[in-house]
Order: structure tokens, then sequence, then C-alpha cells
């Protein structure tokens, strides 16, 4: 991630995205070896939630929770091993300001499922796991569910 992928963000040209929510972009994580996993990118500038107003913390908040809505029921519906949705705001490597919502299967090992997913190292960006054409069902699912959610909760 980087500024050149901000810049394709702002220009439509990520295919990857799947729904310009009010504060940024929901976007289809570039790795699904958890399916499902997805970001939601800030559209503003700002490396740290707290750099944000408390009007648009609560909102960019409430943004990253439909995401996650909209994660649960998909891959809820696709995969009877689907336990839950895992939010993190971090920060780490990529200094602007975005979430990461993670599904969460019962199929996991035990030992990596009740911990954060950056346990699973190096297995986590294998060929395997990058996206591609096997993900469109997911990425045009995640959208219709993205586009009714934002609707109705844009809309009250």
């Amino acid at each position: 991630m980087s500024s050149e992928w901000l810049v394709a963000l702002e220009k439509g040209e990520e295919p990857h995205v799947l729904h310009r929510m009010r504060t940024g972009w929901a976007v289809l994580g570039s790795t699904q070896h958890l399916p499902g996993y997805c970001l939601l990118v800030y559209a503003g500038s700002a490396n740290h939630l707290t750099d944000l107003p408390h009007p648009e913390r609560t909102s960019f908040l409430f943004d990253l929770s439909l995401l996650g809505e909209a994660v649960s029921q998909v891959c809820a519906a696709r995969d009877e091993g689907f336990l839950r949705i895992n939010y993190e705001v971090l920060g780490n490597l990529w200094p602007h300001l975005h979430g990461h919502v993670h599904a969460r299967y019962s199929w996991e090992e035990e030992s990596l499922r009740v911990g954060p997913v950056y346990l699973y190292g190096a297995e986590r960006a294998k060929k395997e796991h990058a996206i591609g054409a096997a993900h469109d069902q997911l990425h045009t699912d995640l959208r219709e569910a993205l586009s009714a959610l934002t609707h109705d909760a844009y809309s009250t």
C-alpha cells in the first residue's frame, strides 16, 4: 500500500474496490487466506484514528462496522464454518488510516483462530491466496451486500 494506491482509489482505477463508503473505500484484500478479508481505506489525510474530529471518527468506525456486517453476511452464506468478524486499525506498516476486517472460521487451527491474523505469518501471502478470478463471485456478493447495507444505513 502506498500513496500511488490512494491515487488509484481516488481515480476509480483500483479493481478490488467494493464500494465507496462515506469516509473511504471498501476494498477486497489482496490476499484471501481467510476468505472475505477486506479493508476500509480512509479517503482523507490521516495517519491515526485520533487525527479525525469526533464526528468523522464516528463515521469511519460506523463505515468499518458496515463493511464487517457485509463480510459477515456474505461469508456466513458461503461457508458454514464462518464464526465471526475481527476488526483491526493498526497503521504500523502503512501510515495512512485504514481498518482491516477479517472473517474467522471454525476450520482454522485453534491456536491461530483465537489470536490475531498476523500469527499466520508468511502463510497469508502465499500465491495460492492471492486475489484473482476465483474471487470474482465473492467480490460481487460483497459489493451487493455493501450497496444494500449502506443504502439502508445512510438513508436513516
